[in-house]
């Protein structure tokens, strides 16, 4: 029997042009009406241009028809802004003290590891003067869309990301804004973005705590924050500085990463602390929140981030940061 369910799993299969995630997964399906041996599907018409709506339209009657020949089925649109579309379950703000630390590689691999997991991810790029995540990826396409918002681009592992850099006309173009310019596109990413269904959004706040993380900060319905630094003597000030600023923004911190922690040098089978020794535990209890992670410097990692390819990395140390970030952030 023909029920809104068995259409609903018949409209799962229709993909969206441009970014390859299906109607449900973007949360477009608005209603499904039946009677009479008719049925009519209102689907949201956010971020799909006329070509778009064209092609979803002749595609969700398709998939209907298959499974109801004897039905008349009719696609009509609703406008909707992708604030009222989308459905973000929790959204984690990966920041530090200062520049430099790595902390859009440890938000490129908080997404991975959640991906390889099984959940829908998306990664906004609030680092508006310094994005460095399509390139880590390998993604240059510009994201689509139409007046009524935006379409992310997908990685090759299916993670939906957003950045400044997809918009510029090259990768060296540099971004020369005051801070309420910077403020405003990282508002639009929040909420001209059609996200859809994500479990969650890792956000790459630009570091400090000056105008334009706070205003990600505000804006976004931040679930926790992950801090990032390196083991040198001014980390403890600059975590400090971090972790009252999430706190006085009513923000919990799920946990600390040690970037850049050691080199392990496999010829001679011993690790060398490059900036010192590791402060980890140090900054853990300061941030009174657990070490999720010390992070090596790793020539295949830098290697495979100039490359385009992050995703390809499988070293164990993502085994012991899987584990306990899956531990630390919020259940999807």
């Amino acid at each position: 029997m023909l029920s809104q369910e068995k259409i609903k799993e018949a409209l799962a299969d229709v993909l969206v042009p441009g970014i390859r995630r299906s109607l449900t997964d973007l949360n477009l399906v608005q209603d499904i009406e039946l009677g009479g041996g008719k049925v009519k599907i209102t689907l949201a018409s956010t971020a799909l241009d006329e070509d778009a709506q064209r092609w979803v339209k002749e595609k969700a009657a398709s998939v209907v028809k298959q499974i109801a020949d004897n039905t008349t089925t009719e696609v009509v649109f609703s406008e909707k802004r992708p604030l009222e579309i989308n459905r973000v379950k929790h959204v984690i703000a990966v920041m530090s003290g200062k520049g430099g630390v790595g902390k859009s590689l440890v938000t490129a691999l908080t997404a991975i590891l959640l991906n390889r997991q099984g959940f829908s991810v998306g990664i906004l790029d609030a680092d508006i003067t310094g994005p460095s995540i399509p390139k880590m990826f390998g993604i240059s396409s510009r994201p689509r869309g139409s007046e009524s918002g935006i379409l992310p681009v997908l990685s090759a592992n299916g993670i939906e990301i957003i950045s400044i850099n997809l918009f510029l006309p090259g990768d060296d173009e540099a971004v020369i804004w005051r801070g309420p310019l910077i403020g405003k596109a990282i508002t639009q990413f929040w909420e001209d973005v059609l996200w859809g269904n994500l479990d969650y959004l890792i956000v790459d706040l630009p570091p400090g705590t000056a105008d334009a993380p706070l205003t990600a900060l505000q804006v976004l319905p931040v679930s926790g924050a992950i801090i990032v630094f390196t083991p040198q003597d001014l980390t403890t000030m600059i975590v400090k500085k971090a972790v009252k600023m999430a706190q006085q923004m009513d923000k919990k911190v799920l946990g600390v990463v040690e970037n850049m922690s050691f080199l392990y040098v496999p010829e001679l089978k011993k690790q060398i602390d490059i900036f010192g020794k590791s402060r980890g535990e140090e900054m853990s209890r300061a941030a009174g929140a657990p070490l999720l992670a010390r992070i090596p410097i790793d020539p295949e990692l830098a290697t495979l981030c100039d490359e385009g390819h992050i995703e390809r990395y499988a070293a164990e140390i993502l085994t012991t940061y899987r584990d306990a970030l899956l531990k630390a952030i919020p259940p999807a």
